[in-house]
């Protein structure tokens, strides 16, 4: 289970750190490794950010000092590793990198898996939501079809073949706004149990860590 969870957040790092710029030029040249290295840690960013920097840097001519980037980054990393954080980040849908020391990286992860627990119930409501919009942009949709489709029926000079068409496809519309009404009202009901759990879970977690 830990193997399994450890390879789902390591690779959502590394969509979210591979999205992240690198240093300008005016850091480049600044050369405060230590500083770098600390502020990289304290952000959840892996050690492999160094080489991200080497490149960048690599441009404007510029070699990172590794021992100072490492002893930076080591400290800041403590930082970002507290139990506080690991929920904030949770809660934020961060990504984790697997950067913590081991002697700390349990009651991180535990919280960050409480965080992650809220984000997930906000998550079903965000999605709720948007099929509720999806249906009822939908609904509009179609009424504007029924509309047309009425008033063609009126129209003069059609063949009796011609009215039964239309008549067919407004039935066909009908059918489609019946089967979508049924749809909203279903993530209505959704939305509502969603909403519901999305409170006692932030009640739940954030009530551990207040």
């Amino acid at each position: 289970m830990r193997t399994v969870l450890s390879a789902f957040l390591l690779a959502g790092a590394a969509v979210w750190l591979g999205s992240c710029a690198t240093m300008s030029e005016e850091q480049c040249l600044a050369g405060d490794w230590t500083g770098q290295g600390f502020n990289d840690g304290a952000a959840g960013f892996a050690m492999s950010r160094l080489g991200e920097h080497a490149q960048a840097c690599a441009k404007h001519g510029v070699v990172p000092d590794d021992a100072a980037y490492r002893a930076g980054w080591s400290e800041g990393v403590l930082r970002y590793c507290t139990v506080a954080n690991g929920f904030r980040v949770g809660a934020e849908g961060g990504a984790y990198a697997g950067v913590c020391p081991s002697g700390v990286e349990r009651d991180f992860l535990i919280a960050y898996e409480d965080g992650r627990a809220i984000h997930l119930a906000e998550q079903a409501v965000d999605e709720a939501r948007s099929r509720i919009d999806s249906n009822a942009a939908r609904l509009e949709e179609l009424d504007d079809k029924l509309d047309a489709k009425q008033r063609e029926l009126r129209a003069e000079g059609l063949t009796e073949e011609e009215r039964e068409t239309i008549r067919n496809r407004i039935r066909e519309i009908r059918r489609e706004r019946e089967d979508t009404e049924r749809e909203w009202r279903r993530a209505q009901r959704e939305l509502d149990d969603a909403e519901d759990r999305a409170r006692d879970v932030r009640w739940r977690m954030e009530s551990r860590y207040r």
